[in-house]
């Protein structure tokens, strides 16, 4: 490799120089030798002295997922390839196209390679269930679906084949957290392993009724309730919560809905479990705002009861037509 040799004491300074003539190399590793210093250069310099040198190559480090598959591969297929993934604790769960399946273990080797985490898995199904799972295909690393997910300073442990988590509702949890005020009385019809009531419970001085029908969530969110000690903030219940909330003897001020495919069957239980002037937070899966809240608008009619929409925004994208939407409202008794 062609250098530019020089004496260790103005080493830096040429150094310097060339790189801002772009004449240095950046594939190469600068050599010392002795009293002197060899720095790769890109072609023949003027007003020193060249000498051949064998250099020790620069080790090439991807700046993203998609770098690393250049060479495997075509334009088009990594074109096709949705690069976006999720990492819940030290596990990435990737979606794969079907045309590009014969390639995932490639694939997934770039991931595990980028993202230098314990597994690296795919989605084979999307959720489904009362319970909200779905299936996954191991590609990388060590098959050990079991994880803690740190989020907001809160732990969060889990098996991603046994329940459902999203990492990419954090900002919204935080936010309806922040919207909490200390002494309320909470219900979460959908709880999951926990992540809105560990978050609030955290910050907050709460208590917290938490629902899900599947165990191995409910199992976690007693485990999650241990690892962030909150014994006493936290009741867990397993079951459908339209026949578990019957056993319940008070109202809430606030209930969180977050079960977006099917939130909305739910909403004369949560009409009927609110305390007045409680709040409602509202999801679903929708192309706008209205239908959400003329769902929530005809819940509280048949109940007798008015709700003021507070807040609406977009959480998430889940198709090119379609968002993950989130409706706050404060439900009160009619005049």
């Amino acid at each position: 490799m062609k250098c530019v040799k020089v004496p260790l004491k103005q080493l830096n300074d040429t150094r310097i120089t060339l790189m801002e003539k772009g004449l240095m190399s950046m594939d190469f590793r600068i050599k010392t030798d002795g009293e002197f210093g060899y720095i790769p250069i890109t072609e023949d310099v003027s007003g020193y002295e060249i000498a051949d040198v064998e250099l020790e190559p620069m080790k090439k480090v991807a700046h993203s997922f998609s770098e690393l598959l250049e060479d495997e591969l075509t334009s088009d297929e990594i074109e096709n390839l949705k690069t976006s993934f999720d990492t819940i604790g030290d596990i990435v769960i990737l979606e794969i196209p079907d045309e590009l399946y014969s390639k995932r273990q490639i694939i997934g080797e770039a991931a595990y390679k980028f993202t230098k985490r314990k597994a690296v898995y795919m989605k084979k199904s999307a959720i489904k269930g009362t319970i909200r799972i779905r299936d996954l295909e191991f590609l990388a690393g060590t098959d050990d679906s079991i994880t803690i997910h740190k989020e907001h300073g809160a732990r969060l442990k889990l098996d991603v084949r046994e329940v459902y988590f999203s990492p990419r509702l954090a900002t919204e949890r935080k936010r309806v957290m922040e919207s909490v005020r200390d002494g309320e009385k909470i219900l979460d019809m959908f709880c999951g392993i926990g992540p809105f009531p560990i978050v609030i419970a955290r910050n907050k001085n709460v208590k917290i009724t938490a629902v899900d029908i599947n165990e191995s969530a409910i199992r976690y969110l007693k485990e999650n309730i241990g690892l962030n000690k909150l014994a006493g903030s936290i009741k867990p219940y397993c079951g459908d919560v339209r026949e578990v909330s019957k056993s319940f003897n008070c109202k809430f001020d606030r209930i969180i809905m977050n079960l977006p495919g099917l939130a909305y069957t739910f909403l004369d239980v949560a009409v009927d479990l609110i305390e007045d002037s409680g709040i409602i937070n509202y999801y679903e899966f929708s192309n706008s705002y209205e239908q959400g809240i003329k769902r929530l608008e005809s819940a509280c009619e048949k109940s007798e009861k008015k709700i003021e929409i507070i807040n609406c925004r977009k959480v998430k994208s889940t198709s090119p037509d379609e968002w993950h939407v989130a409706i706050d409202g404060k439900v009160s008794k009619k005049n």
